[in-house]
């Protein structure tokens, strides 16, 4: 049987668990699933243990009609870990999964000891995603398909483009559009810099945010919130939106580093014992 957890009457979230150790959670992105995240959940599972999800409408999990909010979707993930046995764990997320950890790390600060976050996607400017949530609305593959082109760089891999076409295709028209529309239009739209600026102020734990050259959230937002003295906000201007997995060990040594500076402070963050 496929490892799942059910976390409400009709939607099962398919996950996978890897190594033993402090606990760590991994979030995909939109129209994405849990295998973007092999390269670092291998290099992690040496000494945590990993938790890879797919989350709610994406890759093996069951297919819904939504709901789709990021808090929500961060419901699920504490559904899980909960389900698991697991009482604190870091939590890492790319793109939506940036939000989504960001969600939880509000909603749930008892669980959440630690937010690792690969090209954040909140703080987006509403004039700029209001005409966008629009477009997916109308044609969902169509304009998902364009907005992919903008993620990459020159020297994205061609492996990559077309391992997230084909995976794109497959994802089912409704999870494409409600899932970015619901991070980005109405109240619960916390992706956006308007919605998002007072919601964010909420996280309490430690936070590392790598931001790629594309896209048009910019670090200086995110700044701007309030921040702990461990927190690191970096650029990699010259890479594109899936950063982790066009400089896997590169992301794979920061996060690394990263954890063992908070394990070596006084701050009770993170476990002891994060292999640097």
């Amino acid at each position: 049987m496929m490892p799942e957890i059910a976390v409400d009457d009709d939607v099962k979230v398919y996950y996978t668990e890897h190594g033993s150790g402090p606990a760590v959670l991994l979030l995909h992105g939109w129209s994405c699933d849990g295998t973007d995240w092999s390269w670092l959940a291998a290099d992690l599972a040496d000494d945590h243990r990993v938790i890879v999800v797919d989350q709610r409408g994406h890759g093996g999990s069951s297919p819904t009609a939504g709901p789709f909010g990021a808090r929500i979707l961060a419901e699920d993930a504490a559904a899980v870990l909960r389900g698991l046995g697991i009482e604190r764990a870091i939590v890492i997320g790319h793109s939506m999964g940036t939000i989504v950890a960001s969600a939880l790390a509000v909603e749930h600060p008892d669980i959440v000891s630690a937010l690792v976050l690969a090209d954040p996607v909140y703080g987006q400017p509403d004039e700029v995603l209001e005409p966008v949530v629009a477009a997916l609305r109308a044609q969902p593959l169509e304009v998902a398909l364009q907005l992919f082109e903008g993620f990459y760089v020159s020297e994205s891999p061609a492996w990559q483009r077309l391992w997230h076409e084909r995976r794109l295709r497959s994802t089912p028209e409704n999870v494409i559009r409600d899932a970015f529309c619901a991070l980005y239009s109405g109240p619960d739209g916390i992706g956006l810099a308007s919605v998002g600026q007072d919601y964010l102020r909420g996280r309490k734990c430690p936070v590392l945010a790598v931001y790629s050259g594309t896209g048009t959230a910019v670090p200086e937002w995110d700044r701007a919130l309030p921040h702990r003295d461990e927190d690191e906000i970096l650029v990699w201007k010259d890479n594109g939106h899936f950063l982790h997995q066009e400089r896997p060990e590169q992301f794979a040594a920061l996060t690394r580093r990263w954890l063992d500076d908070l394990a070596t402070t006084d701050s009770p963050a993170v476990p002891a014992g994060v292999r640097a």
